[in-house]
């Protein structure tokens, strides 16, 4: 199970870097007067964060991936689906998000 939690963990290491570069676009765009969306994700992408940048998002995703390693086997593999849906969501919305800023 350690070894899961550590391959998660990488996971939002990639994602906190990739939403560095991210935010720093979504700023400059809403700056000048473009990003006008007032989160990234729907209500029901299964986060509880709302924000137009995705640091919160990321934030929230290592917070829920650092109380695995206080949590019994039984409650992660309760966990891990939802927290494996957000990295997904996470990766691919921050892939295809830097492909469209170019």
């Amino acid at each position: 199970m350690q070894t899961i939690i550590q391959t998660l963990s990488e996971n939002v290491q990639v994602i906190y870097r990739k939403s560095i570069d991210a935010d720093q676009v979504i700023s400059r765009l809403q700056h000048d007067g473009k990003g006008k969306f007032s989160a990234v994700f729907a209500d029901d992408a299964g986060f509880t964060t709302s924000s137009r940048l995705f640091k919160p998002y990321v934030e929230e995703l290592a917070n829920e991936v650092l109380a695995l390693e206080q949590t019994n086997q039984e409650s992660i593999k309760k966990q891990l689906p939802s927290i494996v849906m957000k990295i997904e969501l996470m990766l691919k919305t921050l892939n295809k998000f830097q492909k469209t800023a170019r």
